[in-house]
């Protein structure tokens, strides 16, 4: 046989392509769909939660909003270094180290449990912080109230996301999904006992609607510990193995890691607590259209997420074999089929924009139609926005599978505060494009973003491939 005839043809080539396309778009979407499915699952019980508040009357609303702005500032920056759990035990996987795997969890519980305790000082101290942005005192009282509950459930929060991001990463996400699916009933009646004091348990309003929450929390992290613990596959892991140790080497690499994923979501939180800052400077009715068409984005938004950590796992599992091949095929999958479904879903809000403002404010609302018009209009406008956030999600869950995350840190503080908040305030105010201004700059910086993010995850696969 000579050498030519060893050269597979081209449609042959063309077909294994394919065939493995097609494969790591299954496993893909073997991952993404539980765990998008889970975060939509924790919006439900936010919703939830709003909604029983709600009963309390207009102030405890005011206050349970300005209570999850302090809580969700202090949870997002548990939840980036934790997150990284997810990488380290995908490439342990890859890698066929199960020690790796069981090491990564144990120490990113490690370090829920340590960053958690500095954390609380925040919520703890919701009042005064409140009081110092200049809110008015019974309602930074009311909103202390709901903080005081909700404090003591960041430690188990974050250790149910340590507990699933490694079951992501051996590839088996479904028992976070059946988890959330129970707790949001259960969320649900134990907040409104706890609120209205039924059943011969204590009333407790505000402070009971958080303190329900925090035992959902323990009650989450409990039964995904089980998981872990006693359930296969994960119990060949040994979770619990010498638990009691710090391995303060791997905590380093994890803080390295994570680190940078937590700044980057508070420069991404803070460019949309500024832009709201915009809007209430412009008027109330852009300000209140804002607001929901970010919620919209927030439901949006779980698609991609759950699509990135898919392929954080995915690309951690082939830098785990050495495969540069799968590295590439894994990014351009994910991102693929995130552009897909999200410019889906872009398309069926754009299509249903005004029944979307109808649904939330109705039609007897106090500044007639025009706070439902500027909301279909900021949804129109947010189409490029919408699809550039679902990129830039999954290209960064991409390099964060291959452990890079500082310079996308760079690329964040630069698309979003070079770039998008300087255009938000030039076309809304300098141009006079009120709200719609606004919308336009935050599309502007994270479609730069998402661009950055992908041609930095073009130049690291290819730079694996000359290895």
């Amino acid at each position: 046989m000579t050498s030519l005839d060893k050269i597979e043809p081209a449609p042959v080539r063309a077909a294994a392509s394919s065939h493995h396309l097609v494969i790591e778009l299954a496993e893909t979407l073997k991952l993404a769909v539980p765990i998008a499915l889970t975060q939509l699952g924790q919006i439900a019980m936010m919703t939830t939660d709003l909604a029983l508040v709600g009963r309390l009357g207009d102030g405890a609303v005011a206050a349970a909003a300005l209570a999850s702005s302090v809580f969700f500032i202090t949870f997002t920056f548990g939840m980036g270094l934790v997150s990284a759990v997810a990488p380290l035990a995908a490439q342990a996987f890859g890698a066929r180290n199960p020690r790796m795997v069981r090491r990564s969890l144990r120490v990113g519980l490690w370090a829920a449990l340590l960053i958690s305790l500095p954390l609380m000082a925040l919520p703890l101290y919701g009042e005064q912080i409140l009081l110092t942005l200049g809110q008015q005192p019974a309602t930074a009282r009311l909103a202390q109230e709901y903080l005081m509950g909700l404090a003591w459930g960041i430690a188990p929060a974050l250790w149910f996301l340590a507990i699933r991001g490694f079951m992501g990463a051996v590839n088996r996400p479904e028992p976070g999904l059946w988890i959330t699916l129970v707790a949001i009933p259960a969320n649900a009646v134990l907040v409104y006992l706890l609120i209205h004091g039924e059943w011969g348990l204590p009333r407790l309003e505000l402070f009971g609607a958080g303190l329900a929450t925090t035992i959902i929390n323990f009650g989450m992290f409990l039964a995904a510990l089980w998981f872990a613990h006693s359930r296969r596959p994960f119990r060949k892991y040994q979770v619990l193995g010498r638990i009691w140790r710090i391995d303060w080497t791997l905590m380093r690499r994890l803080i390295v890691i994570g680190a940078p994923i937590s700044i980057s979501f508070l420069l991404e939180y803070g460019l949309f607590a500024a832009a709201a800052l915009l809007m209430g400077l412009i008027s109330t009715t852009a300000l209140a259209a804002h607001q929901i068409a970010l919620q919209v984005t927030a439901i949006l938004f779980m698609v991609p997420f759950g699509i990135g950590i898919a392929a954080t796992v995915r690309v951690g599992h082939a830098v785990g074999r050495n495969d540069a091949a799968a590295v590439r095929r894994a990014g351009f999958v994910a991102t693929l089929l995130g552009m897909a479904l999200v410019s889906a879903l872009t398309l069926a809000v754009i299509l249903c924009r005004f029944d979307i403002a109808r649904f939330f404010f109705g039609e007897a609302v106090e500044s007639g139609g025009r706070v439902i018009e500027l909301t279909a209009t900021l949804l129109m406008v947010g189409a490029t926005f919408f699809v550039a956030d679902g990129i830039q999600t999954v290209a960064a869950g991409a390099l964060r599978g291959m452990s890079d995350t500082r310079i996308p840190l760079l690329f964040a503080a630069i698309s979003y505060w070079l770039i998008g908040f300087p255009a938000a305030w030039g076309l809304a105010f300098w141009a006079g494009w009120s709200a719609i201004g606004v919308w336009i700059g935050l599309s502007c910086g994270t479609a730069v973003y998402a661009l950055l993010l992908v041609l930095r995850f073009r130049l690291l696969a290819n730079r694996l491939a000359l290895r």
